[in-house]
């Protein structure tokens, strides 16, 4: 099933309720959150009491078992609501499916209460990101040592626990769970973004930070790594998605709307190789159609208490997260090709 298909009806009400929090709840509110330090905690709390917390996660724990698609529509209902509440909440989805894929202790004690919401996961990839890594993992006796930083983590203040990941000195990639808080080995330092800065958006530092070998989720060559994390682009390109579905909402019919399906079913049907082509799309119609939102609105769309500029500054944001060289390749491919007249 793609995520333009028909949702099962179990599901289906699921995704119903998420568009009418979207609606009723996070875009009324999502200008004044926008201003605010971090997402209200009534926000996460309700997402977490309607079951969205354990979205993928089993039943017999509290989740919903929604499959994959049904979980790219729910991201963009929310991130048409409120980009730094969705952008909170889908970095605990990561947490959940990797505690669901790991070792039978940590999803007997984890499983559970991230599924219900009782706790509340974000993760630090700095091992895992391209290049050389920012986070590196040296063994010790019962564990590993971790030292480097992790450009992104979201959430902090409003998480418990990180999804930590490494590479030791043979390339390993070493995941593990780490509790998200202060200490003498992990520190912090607030992010100011143009957008999202309610999402608690930090650099994480860690010196000599210790992970229990009981807290290893899992270890994969790095190598492997690069495929694994093609095929899970497809979810944050429904962040655009949310984004260019609210533009077009507010601007009314327009050409775009045919551009906006064409985009869905491409991210929809995009393979894991012809995902950064599909992402690069849905970014840049969502940066058009916010574009043309304001421009629509006139001098007064520039004003902080209105939707337009914040949805541009989203849009501009959305550009440029959860990117990987492809992406940004034919991102700026698109945006300095010679205008179609």
């Amino acid at each position: 099933m793609t995520a333009h298909e028909p949702v099962p009806a179990g599901q289906r009400e699921m995704l119903e309720r998420a568009r009418d929090i979207a609606d009723t709840v996070l875009f009324p509110a999502a200008l004044q959150t926008d201003s605010s330090p971090r997402v209200p905690a009534g926000q996460l709390d309700l997402l977490a009491r309607e079951g969205f917390y354990g979205l993928a996660g089993p039943a017999e724990v509290g989740g919903a078992g929604a499959d994959y698609p049904t979980q790219c529509l729910v991201a963009a209902a929310f991130a048409g609501g409120c980009l730094a509440t969705a952008f909170v909440w889908i970095q605990h989805q990561g947490v959940l499916r990797r505690v669901l894929n790991g070792p039978a202790g940590l999803r007997e004690s984890y499983l559970g209460p991230l599924c219900r919401g009782e706790h509340r996961g974000g993760v630090a990839l700095g091992g895992s990101l391209p290049g050389p890594p920012r986070l590196r993992a040296r063994r010790a006796p019962g564990g590993y040592l971790l030292d480097g930083h992790s450009p992104w983590v979201t959430g902090w203040g409003m998480i418990d626990t990180l999804a930590v990941a490494a590479r030791d000195e043979q390339e390993t990639l070493v995941w593990g769970l780490t509790g998200a808080a202060e200490s003498g080995t992990l520190s912090v330092q607030p992010l100011r973004m143009v957008a999202a800065g309610a999402s608690g958006t930090v650099t994480a530092r860690f010196a000599g930070h210790f992970v229990p070998d009981d807290h290893v989720l899992r270890r994969q060559p790095f190598a492997e790594f690069g495929a694994e994390d093609a095929r899970g682009l497809r979810m944050n390109g429904s962040l655009a998605l949310g984004v260019l579905t609210r533009c077009l909402a507010l601007l009314g019919p327009s050409e775009l709307d045919e551009q906006a399906a064409a985009c869905r079913a491409g991210l929809d049907e995009a393979t894991p190789a012809s995902l950064p082509v599909a992402r690069a799309a849905a970014a840049e119609l969502a940066m058009r159609a916010a574009t043309a939102l304001l421009a629509g609105a006139g001098s007064r769309g520039i004003l902080l208490d209105q939707h337009p500029q914040r949805l541009v500054r989203e849009a501009m944001f959305l550009c440029v997260f959860g990117s990987r060289p492809a992406i940004k390749a034919e991102l700026l491919a698109r945006l300095t090709a010679a205008p179609i007249r």
